[in-house]
């Protein structure tokens, strides 16, 4: 039982690590809005479904954890553990353009088990936003006057963006009655938000042709961010028969105020316009704010589930956030409510399956449509993708069962504008869940 807990503690522990240390886990311009690109409180087996969760409570045939809505902890029976990794291929299209890229990370640890015979806690930890882009605009200048040609000067802006936050939470899920589900979540926000703007200076001699080095100036925005934030959910089961339900749920987060540290970094330095970086020359300016907060949304998500047990599951969710109110060190970051809807489902054959492996598989298919909280140029930018995935039960011992969870989402972000920049994204996700009795003292006659 201690080599268990012991290790489980070391898994958290380089998840955390190496949450904390890395940088770019993503490679897209639509993150540097806001906090970043948003990932959700979601493991493998629910993004597949298009990302239905408010109203799942145990899909077919084991336990799982949906810390999107605390209150199904309470419907957990036995100790589970889900730990995944997740990876992503982009292709950024503006007109005749393109660039491709790929960005893998450990996904999540998470960790639940029963208090009571009617709750269950839960602890973990998992991305909560990701942002990382780089991207460049050129131009030139001009410098003199009369006739003939002027001097002049060529100019490249470079935007660039690393880090984002992650979230580490606390959950408890209690069951009232046969039918009532109530749970809450503390959650620890932490992470670095790092924004560079470099103006690149050249002078391209017109007579010689020879180009002389550059010089730059670079200006970092920094936001480190580490506070505590609420999340809550309630679930409610209506049985029509013997084995079939319909679940309603309903799961939000507080608008909850994040202690937030800003520090402004300007610099100059040379360039010699063929290799990467370049050399600092002086620091022009460096100034820290000191504490300041990260003023969150609230965020509603609504839910309803058909089940049969042990057979089938069919759902939706519709989900909507006040990101108007989103303030970073008291200003305001001009973003809109944003707003968005999944349907999906899962199928088992025959859960109890002798001959036939594939017949034990849950097959999971769903579709997910948002409208983001970024506008530009009087144009939304909406995002839309196509899921699907497999639980692949594995071995099983007496008081053990092991699952593998793939799933593949197929999207697309942008305006959906002719010629406007065009995100076109794969993400691949992979979760290994274990229920097992852990913490149960079992009786001898």
């Amino acid at each position: 039982m201690y080599k268990k807990i012991n290790y489980i503690t070391a898994v958290l522990v380089l998840l955390a690590s190496i949450s904390v240390n890395a940088q770019v886990t993503t490679q897209s311009p639509y993150s540097r809005y806001g906090i970043g690109n948003l990932r959700g409180s979601l493991l493998p087996q629910y993004r597949a479904m298009g990302g239905i969760s408010t109203a799942v409570n145990k899909p077919t045939g084991y336990n799982t954890i949906n810390m999107q809505n605390p209150s199904s902890y309470a419907g957990i029976t036995l100790t589970t553990i889900d730990v995944g990794m997740s990876g992503t291929i982009t292709n950024l299209t503006k007109g005749d353009a393109s660039d491709k890229s790929f960005n893998a990370t450990l996904s999540h640890v998470a960790l639940a088990f029963p208090v009571t015979s009617h709750s269950a806690m839960s602890f973990g930890i998992m991305p909560y936003s990701e942002l990382g882009y780089n991207f460049a605009q050129k131009g030139t200048i001009s410098s003199g006057s009369g006739t003939g040609n002027p001097a002049t000067q060529n100019i490249t802006s470079l935007y660039t963006g690393e880090g984002g936050l992650t979230k580490a939470y606390f959950g408890y899920g209690y069951r009232i009655g046969e039918s009532f589900r109530i749970g809450a979540n503390v959650e620890y926000l932490f992470g670095n938000l790092i924004e560079n703007r470099d103006l690149q200076f050249s002078d391209d001699g017109i007579d010689d042709g020879i180009v002389e080095t550059s010089y730059g100036t670079r200006l970092q925005n920094k936001n480190s961010v580490g506070g505590v934030a609420f999340s809550y959910g309630a679930q409610y089961d209506i049985h029509i028969n013997s084995k079939m339900l319909v679940t309603l749920g309903y799961s939000g987060s507080s608008a909850s105020t994040v202690n937030s540290t800003r520090t402004f970094l300007a610099t100059k330095y040379s360039y010699d316009g063929v290799t990467d970086g370049g050399v600092t020359i002086e620091t022009i300016d460096s100034t820290g704010t000191g504490k300041s907060n990260l003023k969150l949304p609230l965020v509603h998500n609504f839910g309803i589930v058909l089940q049969k047990y042990n057979k089938w599951m069919i759902g939706a969710d519709v989900r909507m956030g006040k990101w108007s109110d989103l303030t970073i060190n008291g200003v305001n970051q001009g973003l809109q409510n944003s707003r968005g809807a999944s349907i999906g489902g899962q199928i088992t054959p025959d859960i109890t399956s002798i001959n036939s492996y594939w017949s034990k598989v849950d097959y999971r298919l769903g579709f997910s449509y948002d409208k983001t909280y970024i506008k530009l140029t009087d144009n939304d930018v909406k995002q839309m993708a196509l899921s699907f995935g497999l639980g692949l039960p594995l071995a099983n011992s007496r008081n053990a069962f092991y699952k593998l969870n793939f799933t593949t989402e197929i999207g697309r972000r942008g305006t959906m504008v002719t010629n406007e920049l065009r995100e076109n994204y794969i993400n691949l996700h992979l979760g290994f869940t274990i229920n097992d009795r852990w913490f149960q003292r079992f009786k001898f006659d």
